[in-house]
């Protein structure tokens, strides 16, 4: 055997090799349903970002996406065991507290993106003018709700100051404020600033501005799956927080991937992305604050009789380990 035919049998032994490798693991993938509340918004990007990067996959993961319309909804599917995992709000930690079969597993989103939007045309120019008006929210015990109550309780115009009327997505929402059957809806930044820029909407607050502490969005999941396979929700997570690590050096590609979902032209979705990036959890740590903040409102907005124990609605433990 010549020494170029010995050399072009060892690339071929090295390149098998290879292949015999990639193909075990893209056997070994494991299938994972994940759930997002809502469909569009640029909470849960990660998810598509960190399957088109190839990140879960080097988890051993084959994410199966499915979107519905609002964390009640999202809950249900948890609770029929149609998905693994919910990415949904915070304030969902209720309907744990209620017995949701789910636990929370990670902080997602740790400020509010969200605003107050009103038709262009109308009359609301400030959140004052809100008391009494009719905004569009996804579902009953959504953020959305949570949102629209608190800044009622805030402004002390007790809690149905505001009627949260649901209604579902975002489009049929944006669809009921056009034809004046409510007057605002509580959107991400991003859609608010898609309805201004084509003069169909008005951002008369930013809740960022009114709430500091605060878990806009978390990770659930089925307690029954947390006991029987807890290796699953740690490399789910592992590659989430991966993900956002990645997106943090990758913009480009990141807005890429989320332009069809957020349906956003470029320049606004290139603002939406940094104004999540400020916003992501790094680690997925749940601040004791927010908890705190998130049990008193609970109480306050009549969702439960008393404050929960919050320690027994979430756990740290299948976290990546901090560096």
């Amino acid at each position: 055997m010549t020494r170029v035919t010995e050399r072009l049998a060892w690339l071929l032994l090295i390149t098998a090799a290879h292949l015999g490798v990639a193909a075990t693991h893209a056997g070994a993938q494991e299938t994972l349903r994940v759930g997002r509340a809502i469909a569009n918004s640029w909470s849960f990007v990660p998810l598509d970002v960190g399957v088109a990067a190839g990140i879960f996959a080097r988890h051993g993961l084959a994410i199966e996406s499915v979107s519905f319309t609002g964390s009640a909804r999202l809950q249900q599917g948890m609770a029929a065991q149609s998905i693994d995992i919910g990415l949904g709000s915070g304030p969902e930690l209720a309907m744990v507290a209620k017995g949701a079969p789910v636990i929370a597993v990670g902080a997602i989103v740790l400020s509010p993106r969200m605003t107050v939007t009103v038709r262009a045309s109308g009359p609301i120019r400030k959140p004052q003018e809100l008391r009494g008006k009719r905004i569009g929210v996804s579902t009953a015990g959504s953020l959305t709700e949570w949102l629209t109550r608190e800044l009622s309780r805030r402004e002390g115009w007790g809690r149905d100051g505001v009627q949260a009327v649901a209604l579902g997505s975002d489009a049929a929402q944006i669809a009921a404020m056009k034809t004046d059957q409510i007057d605002g809806l509580v959107l991400d930044v991003a859609t608010a600033l898609r309805l201004e820029s084509a003069g169909e909407g008005r951002i008369v607050l930013h809740f960022g501005d009114i709430i500091k502490d605060f878990i806009q969005n978390a990770a659930y999941a089925r307690r029954d799956l947390a006991a029987a396979n807890p290796d699953r929700i740690r490399r789910f997570l592992a590659g989430w927080y991966e993900t956002i690590a990645y997106m943090g050096t990758h913009k480009d590609e990141s807005i890429k991937v989320a332009l069809p979902i957020v349906d956003l032209p470029g320049d606004l979705a290139a603002r939406g992305y940094e104004q999540w990036m400020e916003a992501y959890s790094r680690d997925g740590r749940f601040d004791p604050v927010a908890l705190a903040l998130l049990a008193k409102s609970f109480v306050e907005m009549g969702v439960l009789p008393g404050a929960p124990d919050m320690s027994k609605l979430y756990t740290e433990e299948f976290l990546p380990a901090r560096n």
